[in-house]
């Protein structure tokens, strides 16, 4: 019980998605057209790109990015390009992903750089790119992933959609990167002309990198074609997992596919309770943009996706409201909780910094772009 308690803890969504569940079903008690309404291509899809992404990230794929980092002098320069690495890397391997690959590396940068004091703010800034650059593309977060396969929209009709607030964000962005080195914009960092941080390819591994490349694109193929034979991509990910590195199957974050679950089994049978469906369908309705940034704030906004989409009549509100929710707390977004989890294995005496610190950052920006995006989704 004490392992159970502490897994529960460690893994906040996951508890509240099973509370959700739970609930949802003392609410309306579960039939059999329960397994209908759960989206099996949506949580098939996300497991080939968690399995694949966590091969990437085992096998370095980034490495000549990282590689690049740490020849950059300028703290100035330094933070631009680890900042917008996350906002475009963000685009094609998820948020969380990026956040995953490149605020490890920004802390052990600054830290050789002795600039220990740039990392808060840059890490929270990393967090605003990864929200910001990934709502561009259909797989840039998990929400992206399920509205786009629920909504019939082409791909460039997505990123058409998404695009007027992404270049907004990126504009706004490199001005709040440049802002802490606003007094010398020169600064240097320090760092040795010989250090490297990106690690090594291992020559025996050239297989299962070359396996992982392929594979990533038959997926954002599997995604942007909406071929019906999704399927076959699934059991060709899996097989070729399992013959070249069976170990990463055992990685793959299953814990994110079973708090999927949960919300899909939340959301049936909430919307399935007669009065609840009422409320909600008078209430989200042209109000999508509103309620994408409130609910998030409560239970996340890849759950708040799955509860919310099927009483949205505008797409585009509900978007740009899910993909700002993550500015206004760190609840907000599950990539924010990634972002302060790998902060605080660093630095575990500075928890509530990270919050303060982040707080500020994020809702600054979010003060800017909450306008636009709702002017624009209108």
């Amino acid at each position: 019980m004490n392992k159970v308690i502490k897994f529960l803890k460690k893994e906040p969504m996951l508890t509240v998605s099973v509370a959700a569940a739970a609930v949802a079903m003392i609410i309306t008690p579960p039939t059999p057209s329960l397994l209908k309404d759960i989206d099996i291509r949506t949580l098939a899809t996300l497991f080939m790109m968690l399995t694949v992404l966590e091969g990437f990230k085992q096998e370095n794929i980034f490495k000549p990015v990282l590689e690049l980092a740490g020849r950059i002098r300028s703290c100035a320069g330094l933070s631009m390009f680890l900042v917008f690495s996350v906002f475009f890397s963000s685009m094609f391997v998820t948020n969380d992903v990026s956040l995953i690959i490149f605020v490890p590396l920004t802390i052990i940068l600054f830290r050789a750089a002795d600039k220990e004091k740039y990392i808060l703010p840059i890490i929270t800034m990393e967090n605003i790119a990864a929200v910001r650059g990934s709502l561009l593309t259909p797989f840039g977060s998990p929400q992206n992933l399920f509205i786009f396969g629920q909504s019939g929209m082409s791909a460039f009709g997505f990123i058409k959609m998404m695009f007027p607030i992404w270049i907004i964000s990126s504009v706004l962005l490199a001005l709040f990167v440049l802002f802490p080195y606003r007094k010398d914009i020169k600064e240097k960092n320090g760092i040795a002309d010989n250090e490297s941080f990106s690690g090594e390819w291992e020559k025996d591994r050239r297989v299962q990198r070359i396996v992982y490349l392929v594979l990533f694109c038959m997926i954002i193929w599997t995604i942007v074609s909406r071929t019906p034979l999704w399927y076959i991509s699934v059991i060709i990910t899996a097989a070729a997992v399992l013959i070249t590195d069976r170990k990463i199957l055992i990685k793959t974050d299953y814990v994110l596919l079973l708090t999927f679950l949960c919300f899909f089994i939340f959301s049936s049978l909430i919307a399935s309770n007669q009065g609840i469906h009422d409320f909600l369908k008078n209430a989200v309705a042209g109000h999508e943009y509103a309620w994408g940034i409130l609910l998030s704030q409560v239970i996340s906004n890849v759950p708040a996706s799955i509860v919310l989409f099927k009483f949205s009549e505008n797409h585009m509100a509900l978007l740009y409201g899910l993909d700002s929710a993550g500015l206004c707390s760190l609840i907000g977004s599950l990539a924010s909780v990634i972002n302060y989890r790998i902060y605080v294995r660093e630095y575990p005496e500075n928890g509530g910094r990270f919050i303060k610190i982040f707080t500020l950052i994020s809702l600054a920006f979010f003060a800017f772009v909450v306008i636009p995006g709702y002017l624009i989704s209108r």
